[in-house]
């Protein structure tokens, strides 16, 4: 291969390799359909990387380039003594038509079900079918049938099985990996209730799709619609967390709390879904690092209200657990917990308080991280958590004699 001279309009502009299926956009320059595809449906760019012109990222738009790789494959077949493999002809991507006369003639649920094999099918194929199908009217279809989420048990040779669209449906509208203009488009109060429902009432596989969607939708939403979320999205969001479905979905609940929560009244209607408890809970049998950031994530802004402080004050390991993971974990779950520790220091630090974090060894916990390498934000708060309660810890015999003199004054 490397002794043959490649012919230089076989090379695709982006992948600088042979093009194996060269489709030809709208300003005149060929690509390989993965490449272009991939620059496009990136959701970054929109413009053709040679002519810097603006394209669209239609998938019709792209023309498949025959002549080009008919004139590939037949150089290939000539150089196959040298070792190059033949190009296999590419299978033509699904068109607009076809999509759409699929999804309207499955009208009766049996009729959806099938429907929906068929579109699973079609979107395992290539990129390319995933967003012909996202301008095809597919995504409405899905949330047609998700949002009827209650639905009908279906009798096939001769048995009764529950089966529900739905959760086919919710699985292939994660699956197409939707464009953040589609993705807007999904949060609606209705849809959102309805992942509410699935969540309380699906079986695990659904309800793990539905914080996965949730997690995507949540990450391209305007403020206001977070503002106004429904206290029962956050009871079914900590039963996902309680329940520990699965790795993923236990990591997308969290990264949807670190979203929600600073708008409006979410902390406290994650508080009194039970967060702060569940959360310490999984806390002492987590050890994987980045699962233990995002619960200490979650618990920092939690405790930025006095009903999460109280929380986590109530259980019995909660100010032991956030003090064990500082100085275990990570820089940034040692920031997430010295964080926690001022909340409670400075606004909930009644003399109880005060003393049960002598006792536990949190001062010695702050004493250390003022003496570490653990950024410098972090050793300036633990130093003015130390000086604000001084008065009592100092002189503690509970503090240890080679601690004092890293004691900030």
């Amino acid at each position: 291969m490397e002794d043959i001279e490649v012919p230089p309009f076989f090379i695709c502009p982006i992948s600088l390799e042979i093009m194996k299926d060269p489709v030809i956009v709208p300003t005149g320059i060929t690509y390989d359909r993965t490449s272009i595809e991939k620059w496009l449906f990136s959701g970054k760019n929109n413009t053709c990387p040679v002519t810097k012109q603006v394209i669209s990222s239609d998938c019709e738009e792209l023309i498949p380039n025959h002549t080009l790789r008919r004139l590939i494959q037949s150089w290939c077949m000539l150089n196959a003594s040298y070792g190059i493999e033949r190009i296999p002809t590419p299978k033509p991507p699904v068109n607009k038509t076809q999509i759409t006369k699929l999804i309207n003639d499955a009208k009766a649920p049996l009729q959806q079900v099938k429907c929906l094999g068929k579109l699973r099918s079609i979107a395992d194929e290539n990129d390319t079918n995933k967003r012909c199908m996202e301008s095809s009217g597919v995504v409405e279809f899905l949330v047609s049938i998700i949002n009827k989420f209650n639905s009908v048990v279906l009798e096939e040779y001769g048995t009764f099985e529950v089966t529900r669209p739905s959760d086919e449906a919710l699985s292939l509208l994660y699956n197409l990996k939707l464009s953040e203009s589609s993705l807007k488009r999904l949060n609606g109060q209705q849809f959102i209730e309805s992942l509410t429902q699935i969540m309380q009432r699906g079986n695990y596989e659904s309800r793990s799709y539905a914080v996965l969607l949730l997690k995507l939708i949540i990450e391209v939403a305007d403020p206001m619609p977070l503002i106004n979320l429904k206290p029962e999205i956050f009871e079914e969001i900590v039963q996902v967390l309680r329940d520990q479905i699965s790795h993923k979905a236990t990591k997308a609940t969290l990264q949807v709390l670190i979203d929600v929560c600073p708008w409006g009244r979410n902390r406290i209607k994650a508080v009194e879904a039970g967060a702060v408890s569940i959360l310490i809970d999984l806390l002492l049998e987590s050890t994987e690092r980045r699962p233990c950031e995002m619960m200490l994530s979650v618990l920092e802004l939690l405790c930025q209200s006095a009903e999460g402080r109280a929380e986590l004050l109530k259980h019995g390991a909660g100010l032991a657990i956030v003090s064990k993971k500082i100085l275990r974990v990570s820089k940034v779950a040692s920031d997430r917990g010295v964080r926690i520790l001022y909340s409670i220091s400075r606004f909930s630090a009644s003399p109880s308080v005060v003393q049960e974090m002598l006792q536990l060894g949190v001062v010695t916990k702050l004493c250390l991280v003022v003496q570490v390498d653990c950024g410098n934000k972090t050793k300036e708060r633990a130093r003015e958590i130390l000086k604000l309660h001084g008065r009592v810890w100092k002189d503690s015999n509970c503090l240890p004699v080679n601690l004092l003199s890293s004691y900030p004054a």
